[in-house]
C-alpha cells in the first residue's frame, strides 16, 4: 500500500482532511458536526499520514505526544464550563459574545469552546491509539 503515488498524494489528502475537520468542528454548535466528528476526521488524517511516511515521522511532525493534545482538550472543555461561574450563572451555562467585524457579525460562545476541547480530546486519544496500532518502526514493543 505504501506506493510512490500514495506517499506523494498523502500530504495533500491530509491537508484537505485537517481543514475539513476544523470546518466540521466550528460549524458544529449551529449545524450537524462538532468537536467529536471533527476530531475523528483529524485523527484519521494522522493515521493516513502515518501509513504514508511512518509513525516516527508523524510523531516528529506533531511535536507533542497525542496524549498531550487530549489533556489540553480536557483543560479547554473544563475551562469553558468554568467561564459561566465568573458571571454568577450555573456551571456550563452558555455565554455568547457577538463580535462586529464590519459587515460581518461573528458569534463566539462557550459551547464552541467546549467543542474545541472535545476536538482535541478525541484527536489526541484516537491518534495515540492509531499510532500505537501501526507501531513504531525499529522499536521493540
Amino acid at each position: 500500500m505504501n506506493t510512490l503515488i500514495f506517499r506523494t498524494l498523502a500530504p495533500v489528502i491530509v491537508g484537505i482532511m485537517l481543514v475539513f475537520s476544523v470546518y466540521v468542528c466550528l460549524r458544529g454548535h449551529n449545524e450537524p458536526g462538532g468537536g467529536f466528528i471533527g476530531g475523528l476526521i483529524a485523527a484519521s488524517a494522522i493515521a493516513v499520514y502515518a501509513m504514508a511516511v511512518g509513525v516516527p515521522a508523524v510523531r516528529e511532525a506533531l511535536r507533542f505526544e497525542p496524549t498531550a493534545f487530549a489533556g489540553f482538550g480536557v483543560f479547554i472543555a473544563a475551562g469553558s464550563g468554568l467561564l459561566s461561574l465568573g458571571t454568577g450563572s450555573p456551571f456550563l451555562t452558555s455565554i455568547w459574545l457577538y463580535l462586529n467585524l464590519g459587515d460581518t457579525v461573528v458569534p463566539l460562545s462557550t459551547p464552541m469552546i467546549f467543542d474545541i476541547g472535545v476536538y482535541f480530546v478525541v484527536f489526541g486519544t484516537i491518534s495515540a491509539v492509531a499510532l500505537a496500532l501501526q507501531g513504531d518502526e525499529g522499536e521493540e514493543p
